[in-house]
């Protein structure tokens, strides 16, 4: 039985209480939310000692531009899950580089390397806007872990603060938490959330659009059940719940998220390309950069499939859910 789950509007409730994110996967208040550079710095600091201390320590530690500097650069590439084909791509950009501006000094090499890689992920800077329609669907879709309830409960106060109206759909029809835990989201937010006891994720989804398009809600996020790109059975489930949103409106959905945990580092590659060819990801948002040294990752994904990189996750509070800005991410890795 399909249920509208309809938070409380308690006007006594604290001014500052659908601040504060739900209690769930380890969440923990912040007192003041940082500036982007400062957080996006902050939450990449294994990466950047994987990574960037690395390069730094190269760079420094050798005088002239050679053969063995660029075998060393590759070691630390590839160990940082830059993925071969980035890094191949970033060693060949980094020669064309010192032969066109005549580099010679190792240390001259970090600036270049920088450049290379902003470029290389500039084209990956696309922030989601919210279109004309209403609602605008959007479908999260990812492994389970990979933090997608949790992403829809932060993205839901990201659209309500640009003055947006949001339902959510509890289409995580197998796992008991992943409702619960929805609805918790939905409370602090107070954001209405259909929900259902087992049965039919579309059916779920489905009824959300429809009961979204009676209220005037601007934006529909769509939770999903988690599954492996190798499960080919669920994933035919899931491309069976893009088709049902399609029949609710034949515009929908309007975004396809899909959501990585960093800590995959290269079997995140196996599920952008799966879940690509499945469902025609239009967006990323890589979560849990925090807590990896693996946010090399994102080059990889860069050279796999130009899928725009939506938001990143560097941390547990609300605000640490940002839109992904090319330039900023590659300053945040370098000392």
């Amino acid at each position: 039985m399909l249920a509208f789950f309809k938070p409380r509007s308690d006007k006594s409730q604290p001014s500052d209480a659908s601040q504060s994110p739900a209690p769930a996967e380890g969440t923990k208040t912040q007192e003041r939310p940082k500036g982007l550079g400062a957080r996006l710095k902050e939450g990449l600091a294994r990466t950047r000692a994987q990574l960037g201390q690395r390069l730094s320590g190269l760079f420094s530690s050798h005088g002239r531009i050679d053969d063995d500097l660029y075998e060393e650069l590759e070691t630390i590439l590839l160990s940082s899950d830059v993925g071969v084909d980035a890094t191949q791509y970033l060693l060949d950009d980094l020669r064309k580089r010192v032969k066109r501006e005549g580099l010679s000094d190792a240390a001259q090499l970090q600036g270049a390397l920088q450049q290379s890689l902003l470029e290389l992920l500039a084209p990956l800077e696309e922030p989601l806007s919210v279109g004309p329609q209403c609602p605008f669907v959007i479908m999260l879709v990812g492994v389970n872990g990979s933090g997608k309830t949790t992403t829809i409960g932060k993205l839901a106060k990201y659209f309500q603060s640009q003055g947006k109206s949001v339902l959510l759909a509890a289409g995580d029809t197998f796992r008991a938490a992943a409702r619960e835990q929805l609805m918790a989201w939905g409370e602090r937010n107070n954001v209405a959330v259909i929900t259902q006891e087992g049965g039919d994720s579309a059916a779920v989804i489905f009824d959300a659009i429809q009961a979204a398009r009676a209220r005037g809600v601007d934006v529909v996020l769509a939770d999903t059940a988690g599954r492996l790109p190798t499960q080919l059975h669920l994933m035919e489930e899931i491309k069976k719940v893009k088709r049902v949103i399609n029949k609710a409106d034949p515009s929908a959905p309007h975004e396809v998220l899909l959501v990585l945990d960093a800590n995959t580092g290269q079997n995140g590659l196996a599920q952008v390309r799966s879940f690509d060819d499945a469902l025609q990801v239009t967006g990323l948002v890589l979560t849990k950069l925090d807590g990896t040294a693996k946010g090399g990752v994102i080059a990889a994904i860069a050279k796999l499939r130009r899928i725009p990189v939506r938001f990143v996750g560097v941390g547990e509070t609300m605000d640490d859910l940002r839109p992904f800005t090319a330039r900023e991410f590659v300053e945040a890795l370098f000392e």
